[in-house]
């Protein structure tokens, strides 16, 4: 397997294709097959977030793929950002449609239409609803599965709301799903507020969870939009209040992507191949029966394998053949599986089993009767190694510059910026990193790095 710290690039292809996440070579361009592995720990992911969306109010709908021209008309500055990348359908069969139909982007225009059908009064707010589903954007830039794709796994949560200090209080809420999402996926992150240009059109303000990828670049893993009154007048979104009074609603939404999976997959993994947090890995625990004429241990792993789903622990059993066992280790480690147990001769005879930890060095044995509670501890190493890895990245990766001479190394960069897009543009030309905003989760104010006005600290960085 190719060396992750000296070629990222290939590391990462190579690791899609063995440990078969993911399968590119669809003949449409940056459409790519979502193998039965890749889609089961897309799927947990998915689980988190239904989980956390529905514990914050948030219920889920699912709207059609097409969006009328007119439709997407009806919010110019929307279109205006996304029509470079739409895909259109002109025909039905044989027959030109009388109004052609894009493949959905994202989906204001799909769904505020209906918003303003279901909203009357304030009794129907707030009103919060999410989706996962397929987007489409014609990207014309370098593909890379997970990462930058043109059909693309979304999630999308859209709220409506009496104020704009209701809808502030949301994206709270979506700071408290992103949190809650994160403790399982153990992503090293920073919060960034992106500066009014690079916002999401027709969004007030946007804020964005980026990810610290190897080699220093960042990747955008969450965003978190607050839309005021900017779409409900565009798409006559109205409440009448207690008296009667008729008031425009405000709005947020929060979109995330199958992003997720490749942040996990190009931050945790090592030369050895994937390693996967035990909440979205398909199997959590590997059973490896090593032959014995002796011992049956296929049956003593098979116990072993009910055993731990009757705990609710995702297990499986390699009994292929043709294979040996230390081939067995190699691959499932490959495959990132948290733990893997090894039963041979001796385990079978004391009643016991063999631990091993993908993040953990060594091997250490536990009785049958310890089985469940020494499998959920190991687990729980697992994840602790996994979280103190990703608490160094920061550090190891960002650094902070004193000027802008500091900037041009391959690292992420926090530097104080007083906000004007001239000093931004001039740190961008010198250094080729992108500002991604205002930094909110590690706030601080100084001087601007370019012109020397009070500032604060923003976050520069080269992004996938």
């Amino acid at each position: 397997m190719q060396n992750k710290k000296e070629n990222f690039s290939e590391w990462y292809n190579e690791i899609l294709e063995t440990a078969e996440m993911s399968d590119k070579r669809y003949p449409v361009k940056g459409m790519n097959v979502w193998l039965p592995y890749g889609l089961k720990a897309m799927n947990m992911i998915d689980l988190l977030a239904r989980e956390l969306s529905e514990d914050h109010g948030i219920e889920e709908v699912r709207f059609p793929v097409l969006i009328t021209r007119n439709q997407l008309a009806v919010e110019f500055e929307h279109l205006k950002g996304f029509e470079g990348e739409l895909y259109w359908v002109t025909k039905g069969g044989y027959d030109q449609l009388d109004i052609d139909m894009a493949l959905r982007p994202t989906s204001e225009s799909a769904m505020y239409p209906m918003f303003s059908l279901w909203i009357r009064n304030h009794a129907d707010l707030p009103k919060r609803i999410f989706q996962i589903v397929s987007v489409y954007r014609y990207e014309t830039k370098h593909t890379r599965s997970f990462l930058r794709v043109r059909e693309i796994h979304f999630y999308e949560a859209h709220t409506a709301h009496e104020s704009y200090e209701d809808a502030e209080r949301q994206i709270g809420d979506y700071m408290k799903i992103w949190e809650g999402l994160n403790r399982t996926l153990k992503l090293p992150h920073v919060i960034n507020r992106r500066p009014d240009w690079d916002k999401f059109p027709g969004a007030v303000y946007t804020i964005a969870a980026d990810a610290i990828m190897p080699g220093g670049r960042t990747l955008q893993v969450a965003t978190m939009h607050h839309y005021g009154e900017n779409f409900s007048k565009t798409y006559d979104i109205r409440y009448s209040d207690e008296s009667g009074e008729s008031h425009y609603v405000h709005q947020t939404t929060y979109g995330m992507s199958e992003r997720l999976l490749g942040a996990v997959i190009g931050i945790h993994g090592d030369d050895m191949g994937l390693i996967l947090p035990s909440g979205i890995a398909p199997v959590q625990v590997v059973i490896v029966p090593i032959p014995s004429q002796s011992a049956d241990t296929a049956s003593y792993g098979a116990e072993i394998m009910r055993t731990l789903r009757m705990e609710g622990i995702r297990c499986t059993v390699d009994t292929r053949d043709g294979y040996t066992p230390g081939w067995k280790y190699n691959y499932w480690e490959m495959k990132g599986v948290p733990v893997r147990i090894e039963v041979g001769e001796k385990e079978v005879s004391s009643q016991s089993v063999t631990l091993a930890v993908r993040t953990i060095k060594g091997r250490r044995k536990t009785s049958l009767k310890d089985l469940t509670k020494s499998v959920r501890e190991a687990l729980a190493e697992h994840d602790e190694k996994l979280e103190y890895n990703s608490g160094r990245v920061i550090g190891e990766s960002v650094r902070h510059a004193e000027k802008v001479e500091d900037m041009k190394g391959q690292f992420s960069y926090f530097a104080y910026w007083c906000g004007n897009r001239e000093c931004s543009d001039r740190i961008e030309s010198e250094t080729e990193k992108n500002c991604l905003g205002v930094t909110l989760s590690h706030p601080s104010k100084g001087k601007c790095v370019v012109c020397g006005r009070d500032g604060d600290r923003a976050m520069f960085s080269r992004t996938y």
